[in-house]
C-alpha cells in the first residue's frame, strides 16, 4: 500500500499524472483491502473472545484501542436495553503490550468519563473493569460544570 502511494508520488512529481494516478487508485485499493481484513479480524478476535462469556461480560483482549471503544460503546448500550446495571469489561493488564503498558484500560476509563459513568476496577482482578449502568450508574452533571453554572450569571441556579 505505502509502495503504491510512494511510487505515485514520485511518478507525480516526474511528469506522469496519469501513471500517478493509477498507482495511488492501487494503494486505495490496498487500503481498502487492509481495512476489511482488520474488520474480519477485529470480529473473528472478538467473537472467539467471548464465545464463553457470562453475561454482562466483555472481553477485549486483542483488540486495538479504537476497536475496544466500539465495542464497548455497544455492549453498553445492549446493556442498557436489556436494563442490567452493571457491565464487566476485561481490558488486561498491559502485560503482553509493549513496554507491560496497558492501552485499552486507560482509554476505556476515559470513554466512561465522557460517558459520565462510573468504572472501577474488579477488586479480585485488575484487569476487569467494572462499569455501572444502572439508574446509579451515572454520574450526573460533574463538580466542573456545576462550578461554570454557578458562576455564569445569566442562568438562575437552585441546589437542591
Amino acid at each position: 500500500m505505502s509502495r503504491c502511494f510512494d511510487e505515485a508520488h514520485k511518478t507525480y512529481e516526474s511528469g506522469d499524472g496519469a501513471r500517478a494516478k493509477e498507482l495511488s487508485n492501487q494503494g486505495k485499493e490496498h487500503q481498502r483491502r487492509m481495512e476489511q481484513l482488520n474488520a474480519e479480524a477485529c470480529d473473528w478476535i472478538f467473537a472467539k473472545n467471548n464465545e464463553d462469556s457470562k453475561p454482562g461480560e466483555v472481553d477485549l483482549h486483542g483488540l486495538y484501542v479504537k476497536e475496544a471503544i466500539s465495542r464497548t460503546d455497544q455492549a453498553i448500550e445492549r446493556a442498557k436495553s436489556r436494563g442490567d446495571r452493571e457491565i464487566h469489561l476485561i481490558v488486561g493488564k498491559g502485560l503482553h503490550s509493549p513496554g507491560g503498558a496497558a492501552k485499552l484500560k486507560p482509554a476505556i476509563e476515559d470513554l466512561m468519563r465522557k460517558h459520565r459513568l462510573v468504572a472501577e476496577l474488579d477488586p479480585h482482578n485488575s484487569g476487569v473493569l467494572i462499569v455501572e449502568i444502572g439508574p446509579d450508574g451515572g454520574r450526573g452533571v460533574d463538580p466542573e460544570e456545576v462550578v461554570r453554572r454557578l458562576e455564569r450569571n445569566d442562568e438562575a441556579c437552585v441546589i437542591m
